[in-house]
């Protein structure tokens, strides 16, 4: 299996009944890295934005959480990582106030500006760059606004980010 659906046809998951959605900028990795970087250096690894949706089974991680285990499972599993077309850096321009959105069946859930983001995209890079080896092809989910909420088999989802992306889907039974 995979986590990455690019179709829009996320299938629901086993070993829950409580799948939630975080909807993220996606940032895709341009060419490989590690150890200190610069915040130009960091930037100048971006390929490429989209935007993704980073499903989580709650009540999975919950028990993980309460016995103190590792609940990297309750993270990624096969069809965890939806996500849209990607956007080539030079096409898409700046990222600035774009506004970052989640429709579940026509409702707004989840809707925040980039400019927002805890920790811009050059933050998150310098430091996923000391920890790891960053390699051409990466996809990095960089955080969600608030209104994370569950999803049920059936649900028809649109995300996206004003004036760059957006896709859409459905959580199948």
């Amino acid at each position: 299996g995979d986590a990455v659906v690019t179709d829009g046809h996320v299938p629901y998951p086993t070993q829950t009944s409580d799948l939630h959605h975080e909807v993220e900028l996606v940032v895709a990795i341009g060419r490989d890295a590690r150890g200190e970087l610069s915040a130009d250096g960091a930037m100048s690894l971006v390929y490429a934005y989209g935007v993704g949706l980073d499903l989580t089974r709650r009540d999975l991680q919950a028990v993980l959480k309460e016995k103190r285990l590792p609940w990297d499972i309750s993270k990624g599993f096969d069809g965890s990582a939806p996500i849209s077309a990607l956007v080539p850096v030079a096409q898409a321009g700046e990222l600035g106030d774009r506004r970052l959105w989640l429709e579940v069946n026509g409702a707004t859930r989840q809707q925040a500006p980039l400019s927002d983001m805890i920790f811009g995209v050059a933050e998150v890079l310098r430091h996923l760059a000391r920890l790891y080896s960053l390699r051409a092809g990466d996809l990095v989910y960089m955080g969600t606004p608030s209104g994370v909420a569950a999803l049920q088999p059936g649900d028809r989802f649109r995300a996206g980010i004003d004036g760059l992306v957006e896709f859409s889907g459905e959580i199948l039974p």
